[in-house]
Order: C-alpha cells, then structure tokens, then sequence
C-alpha cells in the first residue's frame, strides 16, 4: 500500500494526516486512494494494448459511485451480479455496450432491463436461465446477446467459500454438458451467442490455475468452431490475487501476458477479463479507534468501534488484514500481543487475533487493503450505522464519498405498530 507512510511518527495517506482523516469524518471511516485504483485498472489495459479487449471490473468488489465513476472515465467495462449493480453502473456514466451480466439468479425483471439498455452479453450460467433469456427477449421482440459460463473444474487453490470453478460449485455450466448447450442455444430464435466465460475464483495467488482453465476452454472454443458455432469473445474471468500478508500473486502484467500467449492462435477473438479485488483491495483503508484496552489473564483486547458488521472478511474467512498504528511505535513502548476486536455481540467478532501492538485507549488503528469487500459486504447488524466513505484525490485533497449513515437511515422505509 504505497500511499500509506509515516511522517513525524505519525502515518499518513499521502501527504494527508490519517488522524485528520479520522477527526473530520469521524470512525469507523473507509478511504480509498484514487491514484491507485486507476494504476491498477491501467495496468491491464497496457498489457492489452495490442489486442482486441475489454476489462469489465467486477462491481461487487467495491460499488461506490465515485469508484465507478473514476473506472468509467478511464474506458472500464463493468462486470454486474444484479439489478442494482446494473442501475449503478449506468448512474456512474458507464457504456451498456461494455457490460456483461453474471450471476446464477436473474430474474425476469433484471433481464428485461439489461436488455433494454442494450448490455454487452448475459453471462449464462444454467440451462434453464438460457431458456428464460429466449423467453424475455421474444416477448420485448429482441435478441439477446449471450457466452455460456462454462465450469472448467479447475481447482482455484483458494478459500472454499470463493472457488467457483470446481464442478461442485453453484455456478456456470458443466464443461461436459457444455458443447449440447450450445447446440440448444443455437437454435433459440432470441439467442445470439457471442462468447464463452469461465470465472474459477477469487484470490488467486498462482497463474497454473488460470491457465489450466484457459486451456480447456480453448478446447471447447476448437468443438465449438467446427460445429460452426463462431466465438467473438472470451471472458477470461477474474480472481487474480493481491498481497494481504506474504502473497506473491502475479502481477496483471504477468497474467494477461501468460493468457495472451494462449490466444496466439485466435487473433479475431476479443478477450474479456473480470477483475475486481486486483484493482481495488489494496487502494483502501479502514480507520478505527481503540474503545478500550482489556487485559485479563494473559489474553489481551484492543476493542475498537469497527466490527464485523464494517468488515466482515476476517470473520466469515479467516482472513489476514494487515494492522498498522497511527501511531509511530517507538523503542521503549508498552506493547501486549492483542486480539483486535469490535462492538458486535458475536464472539466471532474479531478482525485480527495475536498481533503484537503498543496502543491505548483513544488511538487510531490502520486496517490495510480493505478496498475490496469491505465497504460492499458491510451490514448495519447490532444497529451500527455503515460508515462514510472518502476518496484521497491526489496527495493532498480528499473527498467524502459516501455520508456516514444516520440513525435515521437504519429504520427507514420501517413502520411503528
């Protein structure tokens, strides 16, 4: 996270103070560097330069407008799960024309309004979604662009709860059905197929993944091509890691080089990526303050008012975030070994266990690469209004990009009996 340093034993984002930040805003408070998200959006499109592309960012990663926004500006295509991120993407001046639709669920009403915008393609990831696409489009009298997501059953080496590629998995197509559903796509009158898509995860920290996929959805692309069934497209998905703790996942660069060297041979083809953690994860931050200190027994608490509700990654995935003290630690600090934990009434409640910290009540905590699925995952559980959002514009200006929730908020739309 280049844009964090500290100065005067202090740290900042920036040239910005992070307990300035904290003071304007107030905490729990999420903050995203602008530099950094359009860094690694480029960092694909120079390594596709040369080709026929799109890079659609998965939305679900981080759906703020100004995080769209700045994408959109930039030439970013948008890869949505639903209405709502559909709705967003277009009130963030996105292109319908570069918009692919996933998801295992939609419904009528999400397909009638993707295709009257006019998106890019459905990304189909049954049998029985082919048939209710057919349906809604002979009704609205148009033709609905479609890939098939096909399961390659490629083990993603990730979380269980992330892998999406293996034939157990909720989504896509069976590979072994996946040549017949074609055919029967084929001969829907409101079907055009234009691609195929193939998606095996998320936070991928290794390229053999990647390519064992792609090779086996070049081979369905060859059975598909000699049944006279022509590709225009292939979505290469996306997934591809970041640096939480010692990861060392490939670098954009390294991925699209690998894959291009697969599509060597299919110059026409244009090629489709998904990324959405890659981009954003370690473009934000989520600030905290330290309630209390609590030391019983040799167990040691920093409880602070951010919770699982705000970030919800290290409880539902056991995962590792990176805590760092606004505070400089200096030789000589009192430090205990701390579990970091928050306001929910849940003891699962705890966004680091046994980190080693000199901090005391009123202090400020760091935590890192909190740009993906922090913000888009929150919940007001307990009645804890979400926190705002701010966006670091350049080395000195800031904006608030999302108001902090009012108690107001949590019961709107609710009636009293």
């Amino acid at each position: 996270m280049d844009f964090l340093n500290y100065q005067h034993d202090h740290l900042f984002a920036n040239q910005i103070a992070i307990a300035d930040l904290a003071k304007q805003y107030g905490t729990p408070l999420y903050v995203y560097s602008a530099d950094h998200i359009s860094k690694q959006f480029l960092a694909y499109e120079q390594a596709l330069i040369n080709n026929k592309h799109l890079v659609c960012y998965a939305v679900k990663a981080n759906s703020n407008l100004a995080v769209l926004s700045l994408l959109a500006k930039l030439g970013a295509g948008f890869d949505i799960v639903s209405q709502g991120e559909l709705e967003r993407v277009l009130k963030a001046g996105a292109d319908p024309k570069k918009i692919v639709f996933s998801g295992v669920a939609k419904s009528v009403v999400e397909i009638e309004r993707a295709l009257e915008v006019g998106i890019k393609c459905f990304n189909v990831e049954s049998e029985a979604e082919l048939y209710r696409i057919n349906e809604v489009a002979k009704r609205l009298n148009k033709t609905a662009p479609i890939s098939l997501r096909i399961n390659p059953d490629v083990d993603a080496k990730t979380h269980p709860y992330i892998s999406t590629g293996l034939r157990e998995n909720k989504f896509g197509i069976s590979y072994e059905l996946a040549l017949d559903v074609y055919r029967k796509a084929r001969s829907l009158a409101n079907i055009n197929i234009v691609g195929i898509d193939c998606h095996i995860g998320s936070q991928l920290t290794q390229l053999s993944p990647f390519l064992d996929a792609a090779d086996r959805i070049l081979a369905l692309v060859d059975k598909l091509q000699s049944d006279n069934i022509i590709i225009e497209h292939i979505d290469l998905g996306g997934g591809l890691g970041v640096c939480y703790d010692s990861e060392q996942p490939p670098t954009a660069s390294q991925l699209v080089t690998e894959l291009k060297n697969k599509l060597i041979n299919y110059p026409d083809i244009e090629i489709l990526f998904e990324p959405g953690r890659s981009i954003v994860a370690n473009s934000g931050v989520l600030i905290t303050k330290v309630e209390y200190t609590k030391h019983q027994d040799d167990n040691h608490f920093a409880i602070v008012d951010a919770g699982m509700n705000d970030l919800i990654r290290p409880a539902l995935y056991d995962a590792w975030m990176n805590i760092l003290p606004e505070k400089q630690p200096q030789a000589g600090d009192e430090s205990f070994v701390y579990n970091v934990v928050g306001p929910i009434c849940e003891s699962s409640d705890v966004l680091a266990y046994q980190r080693k910290l000199s901090v005391k009540q009123d202090d400020l905590l760091v935590i890192c690469s909190a740009g993906a699925y922090g913000f888009s995952m929150a919940s007001n559980y307990n009645s804890h209004p979400r926190p705002a959002e701010v966006m670091l514009i350049d080395e000195q200006q800031h904006k608030l990009i999302r108001e902090r929730e009012s108690f107001e908020d949590l019961w709107r739309g609710e009636v009293v009996l």
